[in-house]
């Protein structure tokens, strides 16, 4: 349904199909269909092995062995009428299925192909993700996980896909909606197992999730493997400015809800508006300048909006640093644990504050040092604040032998002339 939803969004199906042309999968074919679940079209993706279909009677579903649901946003539904798309452990036995692929397998199959670096990192990384959690459940080695005929097909082919279409678009930040599954069992090659299943909740472990009175999985191992390996937030989805939205469709109608996934792609946009953000501080007095840099940088690669540190006198009038880290409120958890771990602090404060931002856009403009980006700030509307990238002036002078000064003052004088000749074009009509 992931696929189903990007190819909706505008990634062509022959780009799917060349991207996997790259690796050395058996015979197999493509499906991708315009059809509709309660009244909202989309995309049907699915993988059949084989290099032609055969079509099932009206009963069996062969070849949708997982499917994903989400009425807003990256959740994943299974049908019920399948067996549980399950992975299993090796023992070794004589006689083994030659159909089934271990984790060492699908590893050594990906790693040779002629997928690019991410394709090949984000889809190594889920697979991992997978064969982790069922070793772990299953007590064997990671690299004796097999994963069946059909469901390493299409495990493969729905994780690769996915890695793909991602790129395709060039998107920087993934957010899903809040995870929720059903409720009941799920039938595995083990038997019944309650739902969310123990693979699903591993893979899940720290993360938000919740049930709905609904009798499917609505949450399968991989689909919590793609959130894992690629979510920035989980929960309400930031200030966006909305550009298309596509929709991947599930086989089967849910009873009380439309069985599809649904994508957004937009521009993430700071608002104008205050944004309620959580202040997190502690107090050292005795950490050397190199622990303390490398724990501000911890914090900050954990996507802190800001980190910083401030001088400050503490007991016994010694001096002493205030470090001091803004997030939002579902980063809290992780900040608080890399101070309390990288600092020598006991213990910190925090408490939600208020940030008026302004808008952010981006510009470029073509000087003789080469095209510059420039950042502005914008207030209902209106452009209040013009900034060259610094990062990118500093590279072009570099390049040119001049001041970044001369640099960053050519970048400003090219935007406000386009905006004067704008100007001039309008009065002039």
């Amino acid at each position: 349904m992931l696929v189903g939803a990007l190819t909706d969004l505008g990634v062509a199906p022959s780009v799917f199909e060349w991207e996997l042309s790259k690796i050395a999968l058996e015979d197999h074919h493509l499906h991708f269909e315009r059809q509709e679940r309660k009244g909202i079209a989309g995309v049907k993706f699915g993988v059949h092995a084989g290099a032609v279909h055969i079509h099932d009677s009206p009963s069996s579903k062969t070849g949708h062995k997982e499917e994903h649901d989400d009425s807003h946003h990256h959740h994943d539904e299974h049908d019920p009428d399948h067996d549980h798309h399950h992975h299993e452990h090796d023992h070794g036995e004589p006689g083994r299925d030659e159909g089934q692929r271990t984790y060492r397998d699908i590893v050594q199959l990906i790693s040779e192909s002629d997928l690019s670096d991410f394709t090949k990192a984000h889809s190594l990384g889920i697979f991992r993700r997978l064969a982790t959690v069922e070793a772990k459940i299953h007590a064997c080695p990671i690299d004796e996980v097999r994963f069946h005929e059909v469901g390493a097909l299409d495990s493969i082919v729905d994780v690769v896909l996915a890695c793909v279409g991602i790129e395709a678009l060039q998107v920087t930040e993934i957010h899903f909606s809040p995870l929720t599954d059903g409720q009941g069992s799920v039938r595995c090659a083990h038997g019944e197992y309650p739902i969310p299943s123990p693979a699903t909740l591993e893979i899940l472990n720290g993360l938000p999730i919740s049930q709905i009175p609904m009798p499917f999985e609505l949450i399968t191992p991989t689909g919590a493997a793609l959130v894992t390996e690629f979510q920035t937030s989980i929960g309400p989805f930031p200030l966006i400015r909305p550009l298309k939205t596509g929709y991947g469709l599930g086989s089967r109608d849910l009873p009380r809800r439309a069985n599809v996934l649904r994508a957004i792609l937009g521009e993430k946009i700071a608002s104008s508006d205050p944004e309620r953000l959580i202040e997190v501080q502690a107090t050292i007095d005795d950490m050397s300048p190199e622990l303390l840099g490398a724990a501000i940088e911890k914090i900050r690669d954990t996507g802190a909006v800001e980190a910083f540190f401030s001088s400050v006198q503490m007991k016994k009038s010694r001096p002493g640093i205030l470090v001091t880290a803004l997030c939002r409120p579902e980063q809290l958890a992780a900040i608080q644990e890399i101070i309390l771990r990288h600092t020598s602090t006991f213990g910190l404060r925090y408490h939600e504050v208020e940030r008026l931002a302004l808008e952010r856009r981006f510009v470029s403009v073509a000087t003789h040092y080469g095209s510059l980006p420039i950042k502005l700030g914008v207030l209902q509307g209106e452009v209040i604040q013009v900034a060259p990238e610094f990062e990118d002036c500093r590279k072009a002078a570099e390049k040119a032998g001049v001041p970044i000064k001369a640099v960053y003052a050519a970048a400003l004088q090219v935007y406000y002339q386009s905006i004067t000749q704008k100007v001039v074009e309008v009065a002039e009509q």
